[in-house]
């Protein structure tokens, strides 16, 4: 008995040091990646002021967009909507290259290929902070969405975890590591694009500098304390990554198809539930991406929010975020997620009404509250559900193939959202979209009824 609760204890004090490892790897991270994010508006508007001809191409397609469904022509929602062209570029990427590096990793190991992508990133940074034209700029992006394996690689370490708790914990650490890294990482953009136009440099090279600071610190991070979660013994042979075509078909990722390509397949009924969670994922995050992407249309028109007040208002949502993962997101009990995602999606109906016919600030406020809660649950709680499927060399291909779902979805989400906001209205919008959270909630009461041999 000694022995079984030694070798217990020896389990849980190796998850808690990988989670508190890929917390600290996932913030640096996401502090290189969020830095761009204030700074977009003025590298637009620097690369339209110099007559770029790479700038000038891709702004006739968002003009062909803008009216096609009827938006005004206003500096503030041009850069929105360019802003949104080059995010979709990037999550397109993202779909393509995740189901790929989550497979690589269960035949590699996760640790040479978290090195391999942060080598990516370090150079996309390199790419960003000698760039002075745009088609450098979206040459830094293409290289970045290739590489930004980090969230799928980090999500099957946690993966590897033998405990359910454990994931469960290390699932809402992720979480915790995006709440801060997206509050802390725009401000510090913004305080050093400052400093850089005081000292004469180009205003975004300190960011840039800074960014590829924060992936060589995480390289040698990843290099120096991260141990490999997969053991050799179990890593994935050629014959069960299954054919690339797997990887990269839609219709193969919603069937998880490569997870089939095993000696020993999971049984039909599991495959159900994991389809089932994933189309869940994919829904959710298609009707979530699209009006977080038309929230900026919102506040700006009905409230004339300034940069400054849309800055306010996402460290308001972060810093929520950030609390209920680190408090209750994390303490859900195995057995309780199904229930607890349900319950946060149920509050988004509420929450984007309030949004879509709030007439002050303190309904709307009200509204992002309720949204704050659910965007902390949902995706920690999913991912924590989607990694108890696959075999133990194969949860790199499952959360690889939910990260690249989740990609798609926030590709396609802003698009079909900003249409339907145009053409008919903020109010109708926002309505129509929390009701068809309906879709995700009937979803997720299939997967409770499915009943796993």
């Amino acid at each position: 008995m000694s022995a079984m609760n030694k070798s217990a204890e020896d389990e849980g004090s190796f998850s808690s040091k990988v989670i508190g490892i890929v917390f600290i790897i996932l913030l640096l991270d996401l502090l290189g990646f969020t830095l761009i994010l204030p700074l977009l508006p003025s590298i637009l508007d620097h690369y339209a002021q110099a007559g770029d001809v790479t700038y000038r191409s891709l702004q006739s397609v968002v003009d062909c967009f803008r009216e096609a469904v009827g938006i005004p022509m206003e500096k503030k929602y041009n850069t929105v909507l360019f802003g949104g062209l080059i995010g979709s570029l990037f999550s397109l990427l993202q779909f393509l290259s995740s189901p790929v590096t989550g497979a690589l990793s269960d035949r590699h190991g996760r640790r040479p290929l978290l090195i391999l992508t942060t080598l990516g990133l370090i150079s996309s940074y390199a790419v960003w902070a000698v760039s002075r034209s745009f088609g450098m700029f979206l040459l830094f992006r293409v290289i970045g969405g290739i590489c930004k394996g980090n969230v799928s690689l980090c999500t099957a370490i946690v993966a590897d975890l033998p405990c359910p708790k454990a994931r469960n914990r290390g699932m809402a650490m992720i979480g915790v590591a995006f709440s801060l890294g997206f509050t802390v990482g725009p401000l510090m953009g913004a305080y050093f694009a400052v400093s850089s136009k005081t000292t004469g440099n180009v205003f975004h090279e300190t960011p840039a500098l800074l960014a590829l600071a924060f992936s060589v610190a995480d390289l040698f991070f990843i290099w120096l304390m991260l141990p490999e979660t997969l053991p050799k013994g179990i890593k994935a042979s050629p014959s069960a990554r299954g054919d690339s075509w797997d990887l990269l078909s839609p219709l193969s990722l919603f069937h998880f198809t490569a997870v089939t390509k095993t000696k020993e397949p999971p049984s039909k009924e599991r495959m159900q539930k994991l389809q089932v969670l994933g189309l869940v994922y994919f829904c959710y995050l298609f009707l979530f991406s699209g009006l977080e992407f038309t929230l900026s249309f919102l506040t700006h028109q009905r409230f004339q929010f300034t940069s400054m007040q849309q800055g306010k208002m996402f460290f308001f949502i972060g810093v929520i975020m950030a609390l209920i993962q680190g408090g209750y997101a994390r303490r859900i009990k195995p057995g309780q997620h199904i229930r607890a995602v349900r319950l946060a999606i149920m509050m988004l109906v509420p929450a984007f009404i309030l949004i879509g016919l709030s007439w002050n600030i303190t309904m709307l406020y009200l509204g992002l509250a309720l949204y704050s809660y659910a965007a902390a649950i949902v995706v920690p709680c999913l991912s924590t559900l989607v990694a108890d499927h696959g075999s133990s060399n194969q949860k790199g291909t499952v959360m690889g193939i939910l990260r690249s779902l989740g990609a798609l979805a926030r590709a396609l989400g802003p698009v079909v959202s900003s249409s339907v906001y145009w053409i008919a209205g903020a109010q109708t919008c926002f309505l129509i979209t929390s009701a068809s959270f309906v879709i995700p909630l009937i979803l997720l009461s299939k997967a409770r009824t499915l009943k796993e041999e």
